[in-house]
């Protein structure tokens, strides 16, 4: 299977996006790589990651990195897809380090831009809750909608997901 150069899997928590998403990177090539930007910070955490590494198995390449994940695209293997999981995650870990997430954000498009690869990229879809209630959430929620966005104009496929269901936005579903 052929893999367009940008995907974007949107969903909400327990979605099953991150399922669906690795089902496509796995179809589509040997060797993927898996770019992951979780930081694990308490005993739940750890556990989950731990769920996701077992359940990936051995036939992925495997590359932690909350922050610079531009740079892990640049280094990935060539020739194979690109699974970054999560940008939500991603976005956390940079504004509540307080990095520059506008010069983080272009060092990425520009790396996927030069990329041989097909990337998929896999985010919370935030905009359907409620106002939060702080000033941190509420730019926070703003920085998501929009990078989702902005990640969905340069995708060939966007797809939301629900109850684990694929429902294309953007592209055709290969």
């Amino acid at each position: 299977m052929t893999l367009p150069k940008l995907t974007l899997v949107l969903g909400g928590a327990a979605s099953g996006k991150s399922d669906y998403a690795e089902g496509l990177v796995k179809k589509a090539g040997n060797c993927p790589t898996y770019i992951a930007t979780a930081q694990v910070y308490d005993d739940e955490m750890a556990q989950k990651v731990a769920r996701h590494r077992q359940t990936r198995g051995t036939s992925w390449h495997t590359i932690e990195e909350p922050l610079a994940i531009a740079a892990a695209v640049h280094g990935a293997p060539q020739n194979q897809p690109i699974l970054i999981d999560c940008a939500t995650l991603w976005i956390t870990n940079i504004m509540l380090g307080e990095h520059d997430f506008d010069a983080q954000r272009e060092a990425l498009f520009d790396a996927i831009a030069a990329s041989s690869n097909p990337v998929v990229i896999v985010s919370n879809e935030v905009g359907q809750g409620i106002v939060p209630d702080n000033a941190l959430s509420r730019r926070f929620r703003n920085a998501q909608g929009a990078l989702n966005q902005q990640i969905a104009q340069r995708a060939d496929l966007v797809v939301a997901v629900m109850a684990g269901l694929p429902l294309p936005l953007k592209g055709r579903l290969p």
